[in-house]
């Protein structure tokens, strides 16, 4: 148990916060949801937000308890390099990327881009951890407590 505790903190680092993104996505969808894609440039985002959400909320929930973590881990890379993508690659360039607009910061570039996406950047290396954890194998559930084997 003591050697399975670092990636079980991180799982539930991860999936805590998938899980309550999601659920905010409909709690607030004028602030975290619809409206905040439909703000960034994002094609139909009446659609895009409940499905992203409901994502995020489903992916979370399996990755916080560990039931096929692996596979959600690979589900929520694609949701967090989009939100990377999207949201801080502006900051990093320091204008608009194509449709996706640039929010008014005081400077921009990597120190600027690194602060802004700090919370995504460890949910991207969070989510390549639970996924190194399960063995690459995806397809496979193991207990809660359970970090190494079957």
């Amino acid at each position: 148990m003591r050697r399975d505790l670092p990636m079980i903190l991180v799982r539930i680092i991860v999936g805590l916060v998938f899980l309550v993104e999601g659920i905010l996505k409909f709690a607030r969808p004028n602030e975290l949801g619809a409206a905040r894609f439909a703000a960034i440039g994002l094609p139909f985002p009446h659609l895009l937000a409940p499905f992203v959400g409901a994502v995020e909320m489903v992916g979370g929930a399996a990755i916080l308890f560990n039931f096929f973590a692996g596979d959600a881990a690979l589900l929520m890379l694609p949701i967090i390099l989009v939100a990377l993508v999207v949201t801080k690659a502006p900051i990093l360039l320091g204008r608009q990327l194509g449709p996706f607009t640039l929010i008014t910061l005081p400077s921009y570039g990597w120190l600027s881009f690194f602060h802004e996406a700090r919370v995504d950047l460890c949910m991207l290396f969070g989510c390549v951890a639970v996924l190194i954890d399960s063995g690459l194998q995806v397809g496979r559930k193991r207990r809660w407590y359970q970090s190494r084997g079957l």
